[in-house]
This record gives structure tokens, sequence and C-alpha cells, in this order.
């Protein structure tokens, strides 16, 4: 399973009533560190298939989203555990750094 675009409409059924944790990648297009974070989401995303769900938000696109997980610096990662935020990390992460917030 790819990446999920997570927009204010799929949210709830995506993240908040998932059965598996769900990695939540606040991003932006135009935000350096959020560029080299992606390829590690991604591979995040691919590794993990079925044992999590990885999602990303464009914070330009869902700023309702971002405000309301107070989201006001990017790239913002966001665990949900049970519909319920985990852990959150804020700039960039390594990969272990990222595992480390689900495994």
């Amino acid at each position: 399973m790819a990446e999920i675009k997570i927009t204010n409409e799929n949210f709830e059924n995506e993240v908040l009533k998932s059965d598996i944790p769900v990695l939540v990648d606040f991003y932006a297009t135009w935000c350096g560190p959020c560029k080299m974070i992606a390829p590690i989401v991604e591979e995040i995303s691919e590794e993990y298939e079925g044992k999590i769900k990885v999602g990303k938000v464009d914070v330009d696109e869902a700023a309702e989203l971002a405000i309301a997980f107070g989201v006001s610096s990017i790239p913002t990662i966001i665990v949900f555990k049970n519909g319920e935020v985990h852990k959150k990390a804020v700039g960039y992460r390594s990969k272990k750094e990222l595992e480390d917030m689900f495994v």
C-alpha cells in the first residue's frame, strides 16, 4: 500500500478509525526538509505495509487539520494509535527515529 493522501474529508476514516497505527506526515510541496524526509516516509510505508498505515497531509490544502493538531512547523510527523495522538516529532528525522515512534 502506497502512502495515502489525507484530506479533511477522509481523515476520520483513514486515521481516527484505523485498526492499525497511522504515521501522518504533515508537509508542504515548497518545504525543503519535507522533501528530504519524503523518501524515508515512503520507504517506511513500503517496509511496514500491513503493520502501519502512512498518510500525508499537505498543510496548504488541509490547513484545518494542521491547526487541529498544533502543526506550526513542517515537516511534522504524528503517529496515531486507536484514534489518539501517540507520538509527535517536528523537523527532519532519521528513519530509525521515525521507526522508534511506532515500534
